[in-house]
């Protein structure tokens, strides 16, 4: 790769036609050539780095019937982008046209053209790419309307909305997040107000326009779009020329979230009314019709006889295709009907418009015009009519957004690529799965540990980030922000970054601090700080303006309140007056995230409810983790977009804007531009495992153990370690401690937890200790020990400076104060303290009261795993189920000894060993039962585990077996004689299981 690849990813000015781009292959990765003369052509790509770790490529599969690209079928034609390369091609020789009274245009277009081109703008100027956009609109609509040899592109545009929009004739510019589509729309609105003014008897022209939000958050963002706003684009930002502003004023703009088509009732009515003014008579009409629904939507449209549309965020307009043969997966099935019923919502509300009052033009702005999934087409199949397109390469390469870098290469091992590039496909199984009002108050102590060295890994980057701002001298902080599933999720990663307390817990759990300290919102005394460092935002309750859920406003409660007095200050004594609503303060925090002077100014992380998928136009967004599926790559280009808004538009000597980052983990955004259908699998044969009748006399019977009861140590708490007792600590355990994140092009940047190294060894020895106390030395109901904790943590810190306590991999000591970690460590230092309880009775075993007895006899299922044919005189099932080569090793071995009665593989048979790893109560099912003749009165009855790598949890495992299940069950007394034993070594079975039972025998090892 040429050293200037990565020195210089910004190529063009933002304000030119863009004059050279970075050669792509087709997989989108920059090739190992110098930037390439020429613009670049439309084209799906999506502008982000090859993992360099991966160790196996997944095939997909094909679907190609009239296209190269495999996105057409016999009922979707699909490829649009020849269609803009050419109006793209067209627009530039009409652009380049010297003399304006050739141009084709009328004299309000020509004056407007020419001013923003030419003007030179005191404020901010608009980009090329925004221009461009108009330019293609005005071109299509004054130029190739009136010329046959161009009528082909109204052809296609009228076939591709017949095909998905038969009511409407839409037409969609893709611009790149950060690329500016507010100014766009104001520009729309300029052209067609000032023309529509001017040529009154026009129907290409209106001064009505309906501008449609997918929510709230833009809404309010698109009053600038108002000609009487304070802050309006048309004069802040001289947009229009000031002779011209007197016929801007004459528009009238209605903006709304789509939520609004919504038709409403009438009249509030109970059930039991609703049923004596029916009577016997049809039930009374009480939800709105079309006429009622519009007139309380934009009334003040209602005298227009046609009205201009946009669309902000289109993509979530469209008309669901009738037949589908789309396949939608059990996770997306609730998202598919989320995005379905928001469509059919939006567009049955335009083409209520259309009916009623007639749409002059609809115009489409969105960086993802592309279908959602549950739509009835391909996901992410673009909008047919698109007409201009500026990707975020473009963006990119012009500098006009932050450059994206994501993780290339961590130090985990085993991991096919980076782990945190979709965190998500490692921890999703562990994180809670309920909304807050069924999961009630979890544990934030208690989430996966790859999520929290993950938030380490990116906090630790951030510091550095704010440092560097603080000394810049910038006045705003850089924002973090966490994008979580569900609000279960999001509380508990809200509460472990900033603290929290919980009414009625015990002394350990009342209240714990935040783990990162720049996001704290307690002070060093367990006091809320007067502006809170980070916000718990519920992006779809924010955005509907409906009130905010009476759970989620119990959370945030405390956060409402301070920023309602902090509003309070600032808008002086009269503001009480006219109170504000819990659900418009926290827009207003969050629509000011980073602007100095406003309630937002002091946020530093903001975890999100939902997405915040589009509207969110905050600058100063520098770290994003993503703790949620990422089902496509719209939707992870729509998270990543809130990060990709430039902090400065400072141009440097080169009249280019300086490069800027934004670091991103937890987001798989990579190139999947073409959908794929996967081919189905053909099923497996099965095979049925059974216990034999005439091999009765074989059968194995067991004892169904629940749990144990152990007396615990009244006055002296002394630990033999072992190997057993020892915990190591890898990137496999924690998440990967050294990470690379890299743009496609630009400085790449190597994230650690450094920030946990500050922590001395005597603060994790006194957690580990506190930890035991309250949940291993502790009966049921009683309080702690706490004579105890001297003598618990003196063994604690030998398990510590003896070395138990292994890190590998760059993972630092500090991490065991994890909370899955901490159990697990408490749990390897309590099973070494029982060696040193006195009797051997003083562990038994708890059996199941229903079945307190299992056997082999009931054995019968049916399988498609590997078998081994057992030996009808050493085993009374037909096979032996393998789970690796190495248990069809051991049933060899176990079958060629003289000394075994009979075996069974543990298949169907529910023996199941309880043992608790960390908080979590668990079952292990050990591998074999072999009954061995070792001389006693009756057989040995050996529990047989194979492993072939031993990680914590086996260790567990094995551990329970020797110090709690084994003696358990012996103290018992009736359930027969019992032994445990592990091996470890494939091509040592035969010759470590002959030396065991020799052992057992006291005979000589047979040969």
């Amino acid at each position: 790769m040429p050293p200037n690849f990565f020195e210089q990813p910004i190529l063009n000015s933002p304000y030119t036609v863009p004059t050279r781009h970075h050669a792509l292959d087709d997989d989108g990765q920059p090739l190992n050539v110098p930037p390439v003369d020429g613009r670049r052509q439309s084209k799906l790509i999506t502008p982000v780095p090859k993992a360099r770790k991966k160790q196996k490529k997944s095939e997909q599969a094909s679907f190609v019937l009239s296209d190269p690209l495999g996105l057409s079928t016999e009922d979707q034609e699909y490829n649009p982008t020849p269609i803009i390369n050419e109006i793209r091609s067209y627009v530039a020789i009409w652009r380049a046209i010297p003399n304006p009274n050739d141009w084709g245009v009328t004299a309000a277009t020509q004056r407007l053209l020419t001013h923003w081109r030419t003007h030179q703008f005191d404020s901010i100027r608009p980009f090329f790419c925004q221009i461009e956009a108009v330019e293609t609109v005005i071109w299509l609509t004054e130029v190739a309307r009136k010329q046959r040899r161009y009528s082909k592109f109204q052809e296609h545009l009228r076939g591709a909305n017949e095909q998905a929009n038969p009511e409407l004739f839409r037409v969609a510019m893709k611009m790149a997040t950060g690329s500016g589509k507010t100014t766009v729309m104001a520009m729309l609105i300029a052209w067609q107000t000032i023309n529509a003014v001017r040529m009154p008897g026009s129907d290409l022209y209106s001064r009505g326009f309906l501008i449609v939000t997918p929510g709230i958050t833009i809404k309010d963002r698109l009053r600038v779009l108002m000609p009487n706003d304070p802050d309006s684009y048309y004069a802040s930002r001289e947009l229009v020329p000031t002779d011209m502003l007197s016929d801007l004023g004459r528009a009238k703009i209605v903006i709304t979230n789509y939520h609004a088509f919504k038709h409403r009732e009438t009249l509030e009515i109970s059930k039991t009314g609703r049923s004596l003014l029916q009577g016997r008579e049809a039930p009374p009409q009480t939800i709105e019709n079309d006429g009622q629904m519009l007139a309380r939507v934009c009334n003040d449209l209602m005298g227009f006889k046609g009205v201009v549309v946009l669309n902000d965020e289109a993509h979530h307009c469209y008309r669901e295709k009738p037949v589908s043969d789309e396949e939608i997966g059990t996770d997306e099935r609730e998202e598919a009907k989320k995005n379905s019923e928001a469509a059919r919502l939006w567009i049955a509300g335009l083409e209520a418009l259309k009916r009623k009052l007639g749409i002059t033009a609809l115009y489409d702005l969105s960086a993802t015009p592309f279908f959602l999934r549950g739509s009835g087409y391909r996901e992410g199949t673009l909008f047919p009519w698109t007409v201009s397109d500026f990707s975020l390469m473009d963006a990119i390469e012009c500098g006009i957004v932050k450059l994206p870098r994501i993780p290339v290469a961590d130090n985990a091992p085993n991991a096919e690529t980076p782990i945190y590039r979709n965190l998500w496909d490692h921890i999703g199984k562990k994180m809670p799965k309920a909304g807050r009002a069924k999961g009630g108050k979890g544990d934030p102590l208690g989430l996966p540990n790859e999520l929290y060295t993950a938030l380490y890994a990116l906090y630790g980057h951030y510091e550095k980030t704010y440092d560097e701002w603080s000394r810049a001298g910038i006045e705003v902080p850089p924002v973090f922000i966490v994008v979580c599933n569900n609000t279960s999720t999001s509380e508990l990663v809200y509460e472990w970054i900033s603290g929290f307390e919980r009414d009625g817990a015990d002394e350990q759990n009342r209240f714990m601090d935040g783990h990162l300290k720049l996001f704290r919102n307690y002070d060093e005394h367990g006091a809320r700080l007067a502006r809170p460092n980070t916000l718990l935002i519920d992006s779809e309750q924010v955005d509907s303006g409906e009130a905010l859920d009476a759970a989620f406003r119990a959370t945030v409660g405390p956060e409402i309140e301070q920023f309602r007095r902090e509003k309070m200050q600032r808008d002086g004594a009269g503001a009480g007056a006219q109170p504000i609503s819990d659900e418009d303060l926290l827009r207003e925090v969050m629509n000011t995230v980073g602007r100095k002077g406003r309630l937002g100014e002091t946020v530093r992380c903001v975890v999100s409810v939902s997405m915040l998928t589009e509207g969110w136009d905050t600058n100063t967004v520098t770290h994003i983790l993503g703790v949620r599926a990422f089902g496509t790559q719209l939707l992870c280009e729509q998270v990543v977009g809130r990060g990709l808004r430039r902090q400065s538009y400072a141009l440097n000597d080169q009249e280019m804007f300086d490069v800027e980052y934004a670091d991103i983990m937890g987001i798989p955004f990579d190139f999947a531009a073409q959908p794929v259908v996967a081919k189905p699998k053909p099923p497996k044969p099965t095979t049925q495992v059974k216990a034999m009748k005439e091999r009765a006399a074989l059968e194995i019977t067991f004892p169904r153990v629940e749990g144990y009861r152990v007396a615990l140590p009244d006055e002296r708490v002394e630990a033999v370690f072992s190997d057993d007792s020892r915990l190591v600590l890898t990137p496999e355990k924690v998440g990967p401690c050294r990470v690379l994140l890299e743009g496609i092009v630009g400085e790449g940047v190597e994230l650690t937890t450094a920030v946990l190294e500050a922590v001395r060894p005597s603060e994790i020895s006194y957690h580990l200790a506190k930890h035991l106390l309250y949940n291993q030395f502790r009966d049921p109901g009683e309080p702690p020990k706490m004579h105890l904790f001297g003598q618990i943590k003196r063994a604690a810190k030998r398990w510590i400076d003896e070395g138990y306590l292994v890190c590998l991999g760059g993972t630092t000591p500090a991490m065991v104060t994890y909370r899955e970690l901490a159990d697990q460590a408490s749990e390897l230092i309590f099973l070494a303290c029982q060696t040193q309880v006195p009797g051997t009775a003083a562990v038994k075993a708890i059996l199941d009261p229903y079945t307190p007895r299992g056997s082999t006899r009931f054995i019968n299922f049916n399988t498609s795993k590997p078998l081994y044919t057992t030996d009808p005189a050493k085993c009374h099932v037909n096979y032996a189920v393998l789970d690796s080569d190495w248990e069809a090793e051991f049933a060899r071995a176990a079958e060629a000894h003289p000394q075994v009665l009979s075996y069974v593989k543990n298949q169907g048979m529910q023996f199941e060993v309880p043992y608790r790893n960390a908080t979590q109560q668990r079952r292990y099912w050990p591998d074999y039962i072999v009954r061995i003749d070792d001389g006693g009165e009756d057989p040995l009855n050996l529990v047989v585990e194979i492993k072939g790598y031993r990680n914590t949890d086996a260790q567990l495992k094995a551990e329970t077996m020797r110090k709690l299940w084994v003696p358990g069950v012996n103290n018992l007394g009736g359930a027969g004689r019992w032994a445990f034993a592990e091996f470890i070594d494939v091509f040592e079975i035969e010759s470590a299981f002959r030396k065991l039972i020799a052992a057992y025998t006291g005979a000589p090892e047979a040969v």
